[in-house]
């Protein structure tokens, strides 16, 4: 097996993506594991749900990895009222030209902060199905693409459920991993105080850390990071199990298998290797299972060490 730790491929990147989790974690203090998961699930080409209290820096998180890219940020605030026109665009006829003019939604940008998507309506949360799975629109029979990057950010709030839809198996599906930020602890907090004295006296804005260009072909690469015959089926084990385990009514997906080895390439990436062992699948596992298995009874994160410590992990050298 390869164990070659910085293969050039990877060892062109690395600079840049250090200078990446340089700046998160600069506006993100004290949750450096949770920026790195951020930053695999961009690199994996994937979408993030925060399922987080409001305050902890989801919105600060979206806008510092647009500026990162050099990017469009688009935010929606997801309401009962907010309608599909609102996300994706629409056509409105121009008197003057006598001609159906497209206007376009904030799905037509880098990075779409969709804040408490469970507040808005089923309906308008499908509006995102294909934009996330496909990104692409399709508005009164005609397709749009959107940007190559396109990277979702959602966010819903886990304690108050007052006038909130449950996000349906279809649209969790889609997002790669869920999160939780949490509060910083206490040293974080004092410089959280401290950065927010300097950046009153400061109105500079910090340049890109790399172009969409660059990500793209970033996104590239880690596709191309090898994932060994036995580490596929040492996945495929993982997920038949989400499948057969009685406490679980909906296990894991074709779709999610595939983000869950996306992910898991990201992640190698970001350890400096191209090659996926044992290990990356399962540091990558909760975030990814948490987002999609729908159990009966039992709490989710206790399903979800039970199944990891159950099935066995291949030797890998």
């Amino acid at each position: 097996m390869n164990t070659l730790a910085h293969p050039p491929q990877v060892e062109s990147v690395r600079e840049t993506l250090d200078d990446l989790r340089r700046r998160l974690n600069g506006v993100l203090l004290g949750k450096t594991d949770a920026v790195e998961l951020v930053i695999a699930c961009l690199l994996a080409q994937g979408h993030l749900l925060l399922d987080d209290l409001p305050g902890t820096g989801k919105t600060t998180l979206a806008k510092a990895i647009a500026g990162c890219l050099g990017g469009k940020l688009a935010r929606v605030q997801c309401t009962p009222d907010l309608l599909p026109s609102d996300v994706t665009g629409f056509n409105m006829f121009n008197q003057k030209t006598r001609e159906f003019e497209f206007h376009a939604g904030p799905v037509f940008s880098d990075v779409l902060l969709a804040d408490e998507l469970n507040r808005t309506t089923p309906r308008t949360q499908s509006a995102l199905l294909e934009a996330m799975a496909e990104r692409q629109v399709t508005i009164d029979a005609v397709p749009y693409t959107l940007s190559k990057t396109f990277f979702v950010i959602a966010t819903q709030n886990p304690i108050d459920s007052h006038g909130a839809y449950p996000l349906p198996e279809a649209q969790l599906d889609r997002f790669t991993i869920k999160l939780k930020i949490g509060y910083p602890d206490r040293a974080s907090q004092i410089d959280i105080l401290e950065a927010a004295s300097r950046a009153a006296s400061s109105s500079e804005s910090s340049p890109s850390v790399l172009s969409l260009t660059e990500l793209a072909r970033i996104q590239e690469e880690a596709r191309t990071i090898t994932v060994h015959p036995r580490v596929r089926e040492y996945l495929v084990d993982l997920v038949e199990a989400t499948r057969e385990d009685s406490a679980i009514q909906l296990g894991v997906s074709p779709r999610g298998m595939l983000l869950w080895q996306r992910i898991g390439q990201a992640w190698a990436m970001l350890q400096g290797r191209n090659f996926v062992t044992p290990s990356d699948v399962l540091h990558v596992a909760r975030p990814v299972l948490s987002v999609r298995l729908l159990t009966t009874n039992d709490d989710v994160d206790a399903v979800i060490n039970r199944l990891l410590d159950t099935v066995p992990a291949p030797e890998y050298r």
